[in-house]
């Protein structure tokens, strides 16, 4: 496996710079983005400005990297490790290629392109098509088109890393509509798209917590239906994380039986027990006169709990005691 980079290469106008191979190359007359091969020792983001500027004579400035795409030619594998990066000029000097072309990003599609750098233009194009929303409406009105919505859940059932989830709640902070999807999909049957798009949730809220507290209601009351765990572990984190004052009264009393009822039970998960106790200090610091019942759950919890869950426990054991007794006052 070859590790090669590449750049998606953005002008002022953020059209995009592509480049066609000689005849007497492995893909003649193909489109390619500009890149090279990493040298021994090298970290992929100086191996792709050094072969900027080697083969095109121009500089660039990285903004983030894409995932890696792998392609087999049967002569040769290589992962492709493609950069968006941003430029000022707009006349490389060719070394090793015979023509080159800004397109807009809408005309990626139609580029000859090496089939792995095809593979990056549908990652981009993929991408840029959600950055993009829909500018100029009201973010309530916006609506997400048959066509990007399939995209969209192709997008997250093939989410396999950290930094795909972290640009896609990039989006959904960006794009209500986008978010919206997000929460129907942490609700749909189908367990895989359900788990990822919740955890794409959580992210949001990490990132902008106002997003979400809108919608805090809606993740409150749907708990008592999910059967999901990855699910539920999703929104008891993003409760946990929340202030208790956005949900009513007759919320805060099923969430309350719902954290205990977790606490007590043996076959909970080690996270939804950590989440259940933090969001039962939240509410005792409402309502005080949980104190007690909370204390001696999470006691009875620490007994046979692991290391990490002793360490929380311990922890909201020790801000229980702050509380004032009064049943009268909240913090």
């Amino acid at each position: 496996m070859i590790d090669v980079t590449c750049a998606i290469i953005q002008d002022e106008d953020e059209k995009i710079l592509v480049v066609q191979r000689g005849e007497k190359t492995d893909h003649p007359f193909r489109w390619e983005f500009p890149g090279g091969k990493t040298s021994p020792g090298e970290c992929h983001e100086d191996c792709i400005v050094r072969e900027i500027y080697e083969e095109l004579g121009i500089d660039i400035v990285i903004r983030r990297r894409l995932d890696d795409v792998e392609y087999d030619y049967g002569f040769k594998k290589i992962r492709l490790i493609p950069f968006i990066c941003d430029t000022l000029e707009e006349v490389p000097v060719l070394t090793e290629h015979i023509s080159f072309r800004w397109v807009p990003a809408d005309e990626l599609e139609n580029i000859d392109f090496c089939e792995a750098d095809s593979l990056v233009a549908e990652k981009y194009l993929m991408e840029n098509r959600f950055i993009a929303g829909n500018t100029g409406s009201d973010p309530e009105d916006e609506a997400i088109s048959e066509k990007d919505e399939n995209d969209l859940r192709e997008m997250i059932n093939n989410m396999m890393s950290t930094h795909e989830a972290d640009w896609l709640s990039d989006t959904a902070v960006a794009n209500p509509a986008v978010y919206r999807k997000l929460l129907e999909y942490s609700l749909s049957d189908n367990d895989k798209l359900a788990f990822r798009a919740s955890w794409t949730l959580s992210k949001v809220y990490d990132k902008n917590p106002g997003t979400v507290i809108p919608h805090l209601r809606m993740i409150a009351d749907s708990l008592g239906s999910i059967r999901n765990e990855s699910v539920e572990r999703s929104f008891l984190r993003i409760l946990s994380l929340s202030d208790m004052g956005s949900l009513t009264g007759k919320q805060h009393g099923f969430l309350a039986d719902y954290c205990f009822a977790e606490l007590g039970s043996a076959t909970s998960a080690v996270a939804v027990k950590a989440y259940s106790m933090e969001i039962l200090y939240r509410l005792t610091l409402k309502y005080p006169q949980l104190a007690n019942e909370l204390a001696v759950s999470i006691r009875n919890v620490m007994e046979e709990g692991s290391a990490g869950i002793v360490a929380r426990g311990n922890s909201i054991l020790k801000k229980i005691t702050a509380i004032p007794l009064d049943p009268g006052s909240s913090q």
